[in-house]
């Protein structure tokens, strides 16, 4: 009886971690502009940080042929010609990780031409970290209880 209930409470434990709200503090919406420059299958930079709420400008700029920039769940795209600068905003009102892709084929390596968009905070990290405690503090409990 007395390990039913020590597992029900780090069961409600792991529940508490995985699904309770972060005590986040809030950030007032930014205007955050990227100059990223597309050539040779890279993007640079290839990861943007951005919080929740803020407005992209994305400056594209193309060093050798035509390339292209798609953020995948924002639907929102833009092309460079080689030289050109091309601007593209948008609203990151989706938290999560995004890939952005280059959408206009641009030579052999074009799959691998990949970036990343960070809006807000990687909480799953923090609440990953908490399980894991959760379950070498339940592993040594049990081996205890056992001995």
């Amino acid at each position: 009886m007395r390990f039913y209930f020590s597992l029900s409470l780090f069961v409600m434990a792991g529940l508490v971690v995985a699904f309770a709200p972060l005590p986040v503090p809030q950030i007032a919406p930014q205007e955050r502009t990227f100059r990223i420059e597309a050539g040779q299958f890279a993007y640079s930079p290839s990861e943007l940080k951005v919080h929740a709420g803020d407005t992209v400008t994305i400056q594209l700029v193309s060093t050798d042929v035509v390339h292209g920039l798609y953020v995948d769940g924002y639907n929102v795209s833009i092309e460079a010609d080689p030289g050109q600068t091309k601007t593209l905003s948008f609203v990151a009102d989706k938290p999560g990780s995004f890939r952005f892709r280059c959408n206009v084929t641009c030579g052999a390596m074009h799959p691998f031409m990949i970036g990343k968009l960070n809006v807000g905070t990687n909480d799953w990290l923090f609440r990953s970290i908490g399980l894991a405690m959760l379950a070498i503090v339940g592993v040594i409990f049990s081996v205890k209880q056992k001995a």
